[in-house]
């Protein structure tokens, strides 16, 4: 390392004794790193960094903790969770059923009229040690008032009788299309919603919810993304979503983003609203915004992760495989020339091959005519795609992300198509082979866990939540390969590579310092990681346990009744008192944090991914 020559050689920040994992395979791991403004000035030992130590540095002892590149969830569905983080009740990670109810029945207890008790995704019956859904009956004992709406991945929702009456569904009320409200011998709905084929009469009946304020939304936001913080995520590609229309719903975060209160960084794909009207949204939306727009904390990224309705393939595996219909090639193609005569990258919802064949059909078409390599197009998803498509999607310059939606739903699939067939769900290690651009993600909230060490655990174990093996070894990473597809991989599908990623001089001062070493505690313990200090352009933006008093202010719970303000996030103070290991003070402190200051601390036909 060059010697410091100067006072603009000075770091305003310097972190030492840590195992600094970097992603820069020449130089791996260091012991310390100089933060200058909000980038990487120089990695090395603790000598020679420390000979960057000015007047003005401020010095961190790491205490010989693990520390990695901040985590980019390549899919996640930040913004439209954002507005609703605070009126959810969080089942992820809880390890019993008895458990979950015992919150809601709690959570009921404490919401004023009016106002309902959503639990909404992010869970699996297999994660329960009763390894079932709960009941109706269980959910109208446990709140016989307070309307209650429980969604289940794709599939169902569960509505007590006080939602049923607060949403008008009665014996009069038809089937909407692809979806049935299951009835009684006398008609009456039961309270159970059935996706068949498609969400729609799901997230059309969560629609009709009340909503939060728009100051109780900034709140909501924030909370989620300190939460996130938690996590050790410091960026993500927001995807859009079902009933997220642009600009409107992106208020909040425009607001946050004005303020120089976010904390995660963003870059947002648009997801069309309109069926039938897919070219024009996206014709108004190039008058509005660009590809790069914004700065480096928001940004616009392109289209998708809906380009057309027609094009929609999304995963229920309790449902045979969607047949999209003839239309689709034509407005699709259509679609696609548009973004790419305008130099749009753009993503695209790919659950099964057959879908992947005829979407690979249209975008060779549009190739002829205007090419697609350089754009930095990508896929979702992906989970059956074969290799001939893998070989396709790389001819044509374009990647794809991975989500641990496996791990959600993997028995589903296992009972449908057979053991066999889920070993390539998706084939992630052939697609790294034949040289595809791959990064990682969760789709959380509805579907997925937000938890990216969940996901992380299920790309190094190939298992599900309920524990099923899903993948042999050869389709399982490396802890090393999981933890880059998370950063540096999902940096390239926001054309951020220059500057995210990897922990290197010029690079973000993105990281998280982790509550235990990633690359040597036992598998299964992955998925309690936390981060217990992380930054974001080498400013803290969550903090605990040894690093506590670096914590940023509290923020206050809104609404006060939130099931946030008495279970927090992941995995609840309730499912760590129950069970062992570090996690549970950690959980704790977490929940009164941010209670307390004195602790430191669209249209109803949307898809809804």
């Amino acid at each position: 390392m060059d010697p410091v020559k100067s006072v603009e050689d000075h770091a305003d920040l310097i972190l030492i004794n840590g195992r600094i994992a970097t992603n820069d395979p020449t130089q791996p791991f260091v012991s310390a790193l100089a933060v200058r403004g909000s980038v990487v000035q120089a990695v090395g030992t603790d000598a020679d960094i420390m000979a960057r130590k000015g007047p003005g540095t401020r010095v961190v002892d790491l205490q010989r903790r693990t520390v990695i590149p901040g985590l980019n969830d390549s899919h996640l569905h930040l913004i439209r969770g954002g507005l609703n983080y605070t009126m959810e009740l969080r089942w992820d990670g809880i390890p019993s059923l008895s458990l979950a109810l015992q919150m809601l029945k709690e959570q009921a207890q404490r919401t004023p009229p009016g106002q309902w008790v959503r639990v909404v995704g992010g869970w699996s019956e297999f994660q329960f040690t009763e390894r079932r859904l709960p009941t109706l009956a269980e959910l109208n004992a446990a709140a016989p008032d307070t309307p209650v709406f429980v969604l289940h991945l794709y599939c169902q929702a569960m509505l007590n009788e006080a939602a049923l009456r607060a949403v008008g569904y009665t014996r009069d009320t038809r089937d909407p299309p692809a979806g049935v409200i299951e009835r009684d011998k006398a008609g009456h709905p039961t309270g159970l919603l059935l996706a068949k084929p498609n969400a729609m009469i799901l997230y059309a009946t969560l629609a009709k919810g009340p909503k939060l304020p728009i100051e109780h939304q900034i709140n909501s936001t924030r909370h989620f993304m300190r939460e996130l913080n938690r996590l050790g995520v410091t960026s993500c590609i927001d995807a859009g979503g079902g009933f997220q229309n642009f600009p409107e719903d992106y208020q909040v975060v425009d607001d946050l983003h004005r303020r120089g209160e976010l904390t995660v960084r963003i870059a947002y794909n648009l997801f069309t609203q309109k069926p039938k009207e897919e070219k024009l949204d996206f014709a108004r939306w190039m008058a509005m915004t660009a590809p790069g727009a914004g700065s480096d904390f928001y940004r616009t990224n392109g289209a998708g992760e809906m380009l057309v309705f027609s094009a929609a393939d999304f995963e229920d595996f309790l449902e045979p495989r969607p047949e999209l219909p003839e239309v689709m090639e034509v407005e699709l193609k259509e679609v696609v020339s548009l973004l790419a005569r305008n130099m749009w990258p753009f993503r695209l919802h790919a659950t099964y091959d057959e879908s992947i064949s005829r979407f690979l059909d249209v975008l060779e078409a549009v190739d002829r005519d205007v090419p697609l390599h350089s754009l930095g197009w990508f896929f979702d998803h992906a989970e059956t795609i074969t290799d001939r498509n893998i070989e396709r999607v790389k001819k044509l310059g374009g990647g794809i992300a991975v989500q641990h939606r496996m791990a959600f739903q993997g028995e589903y699939f296992v009972d449908r198509y057979g053991a066999k067939a889920a070993e390539r769900t998706p084939p992630i290690r052939r697609m790294l082979e034949m040289g595809v651009p791959v990064g990682a993600g969760t789709d959380a909230t509805r579907v997925a866990s937000y938890n990216p060490f969940a996901a992380l655990y299920w790309l190094v174990s190939g298992k599900t939540c309920g524990g099923l093996e899903l993948y042999p070894e050869r389709n399982r990473l490396t802890r090393e390969e999981a933890l880059r597809l998370y950063t540096v991989g999902s940096a390239g599908f926001s054309s951020e590579s220059d500057r995210k990623g990897s922990l290197v001089a010029g690079h973000f001062a993105d990281l998280a310092v982790l509550s235990a070493d990633y690359f040597s505690i036992p598998e299964i313990d992955i998925k309690s990681l936390e981060s217990i200090l992380t930054m974001v352009g080498g400013k803290v933006v969550y903090a605990s346990q040894e690093f506590q008093k670096l914590d940023p202010p509290g923020l206050p719970v809104l609404p006060e009744w939130s099931p946030v303000a008495r279970f927090g996030g992941y995995g609840g103070p309730l499912a760590h008192h129950h069970t062992q290991g570090t996690t549970r003070g950690v959980a704790h402190r977490h929940l009164h944090g941010v209670q307390h200051t004195h602790d430191g601390l669209g249209s109803c036909m949307c898809w809804a991914f």
